[in-house]
């Protein structure tokens, strides 16, 4: 059995994915452009705070915050769609990413701020460049100039970095290092000695508070309901939020989410109303959608 991430709300991680057998995933530039795009649109809807990317050709590099605790999800849709995306426009079949992505917890701004520079001078390091600030596909042109709009949290970066003048100089002195990060049973991190048990402990207790939560609902052994929509939207490879119900096809969807909520997340009614797609219905509807859709699967 594979172990789970090591995160918890507020983390800090370097992401990093590989296309599988090293291959080009992201050669064609219109497909960097589909990434950056999809990649905006997750951060924004899962509350991931990013504070640097590079796109490789083979690969990519993230540096983001796990600010609403579910990274498992974004990366899940992240990869998900693009994935769907790259065989549709390349062919062929199977994954396209190798395996689970790599992920590295990060202690605080010390080593965030360090491994934020590591990303930005990866593609001087790959010989791709000489000046990392000439590579179109990173996030090192977002820092330290008057753009009201971009993909990455530019003023906490510019705040630990302090001055672009300051972030040239760290590039300067990175140019030959490695990351320092500690190989643990629970994975990799960046840190001082007391790091691992620090972490742990705070994952320890955000396990802790979920199989609460889950024994609460008559020891039945729910699903939180953000896994149970991201599983959902990675199956459909669409958001919930572009499903549009005035449709025949866009109705079906919805019962069908509705009946996930209701069976796989024991969410009532009225807490399956507070999500914007069935806002619109009353408490009568969703249960007379629900016994509908219940049908349905016991008439297949």
């Amino acid at each position: 059995m594979r172990m789970a991430r090591v995160t918890y709300p507020g983390a800090y991680h370097h992401i990093m994915s590989k296309g599988i057998d090293a291959k080009d995933v992201f050669k064609d530039d219109k497909l960097k452009v589909y990434f950056l795009g999809l990649l905006h649109e997750k951060v924004s809807k899962l509350k991931i705070k990013l504070f640097a990317y590079c796109l490789m050709d083979t690969h990519y590099h993230l540096i983001i915050q796990n600010s609403f605790g579910n990274l498992s999800g974004f990366t899940r849709q992240l990869n998900g769609l693009y994935g769907s995306k790259y065989r549709k426009i390349k062919g062929g079949k199977g994954y396209v990413f190798q395996g689970r992505y790599k992920s590295t917890l990060i202690q605080n701004e010390q080593y965030l701020l360090i491994a934020i520079i590591y990303v930005l001078f990866n593609p001087v390091r790959s010989g791709l460049v000489e000046d990392p600030f000439k590579y179109k596909w990173s996030s090192i042109n977002e820092y330290f100039n008057e753009k009201e709009t971009c993909l990455v949290d530019k003023y906490f970066v510019e705040d630990i970095l302090q001055s672009k003048e300051t972030m040239k100089a760290l590039l300067t002195e990175w140019y030959d290092k490695e990351l320092p990060i500690i190989n643990t049973r629970y994975g990799s991190i960046m840190g001082n000695d007391d790091f691992e048990e620090k972490a742990l402990k705070k994952y320890d207790r955000r396990k802790q508070i979920r199989d609460s939560l889950r024994r609460r609902k008559n020891d039945y052994i729910f699903e939180p309901p953000e896994e149970v929509i991201d599983r959902f939207e990675f199956n459909k490879n669409m958001s919930v939020d572009d499903i549009k119900t005035n449709t025949l096809n866009g109705k079906q969807l919805r019962s069908e989410l509705l009946l996930l909520l209701k069976d796989r997340s024991g969410l009532t009614y009225k807490e399956i109303m507070t999500y914007p797609i069935f806002k619109s219905l009353k408490h009568s509807s969703l249960a007379k959608l629900y016994q509908k859709a219940k049908m349905r699967i016991e008439d297949r």
